[in-house]
């Protein structure tokens, strides 16, 4: 079954795209396809925007910090995944940069010792060389970065 298009007046979309502003941070990518997915033109999408923004609905640096936070306390990703997602939603890279900064050093190394811990008593393989590759895949795809990870495998002796 295939989703109607939701056609919208500039008035109603200003005031769901508050609403949907407020509910949650979101980047101007992601309103912008959804005043566009809400049929209006290129225009209207452009001055809705400018308003959000000067309503302080829709703050770019205010969503890079927490979506960066979030998905590193919550998801527990590494700075490269962070910022490729980030990149998606068309994040300048100023700000990318800014938001992987905030992330504390000491609590990105933690993390990253939890799961190397975490996975190594999960992977249940006899050859040592193929236990090791499936570590270092693995946090390698959570997305941290292969010096730190290999400074964590010979800290903990996870080799």
């Amino acid at each position: 079954m295939q989703k109607s298009a939701l056609k919208l007046d500039k008035k109603t979309a200003a005031l769901r795209a508050e609403h949907w502003c407020a509910y949650q941070e979101r980047s101007q990518q992601e309103v912008r396809d959804k005043l566009y997915e809400w049929g209006l033109v290129p225009d209207d999408v452009e001055t809705l925007l400018a308003e959000l923004i000067s309503g302080n609905f829709l703050n770019e640096e205010r969503f890079a910090l927490s979506y960066a936070g979030g998905k590193f306390r919550i998801k527990r990703w590494g700075k490269i995944k962070i910022k490729q997602a980030l990149k998606l939603k068309r994040v300048p890279d100023k700000l990318i940069e800014k938001a992987l900064a905030q992330i504390p050093a000491d609590a990105y190394w933690q993390c990253l010792e939890d799961l190397a811990h975490k996975k190594t008593g999960e992977i249940h393989d006899a050859d040592a060389f193929k236990r090791r590759a499936k570590l270092v895949n693995y946090l390698r795809a959570k997305g941290f970065e292969n010096d730190l990870i290999f400074d964590v495998l010979k800290a903990n002796n996870l080799y």
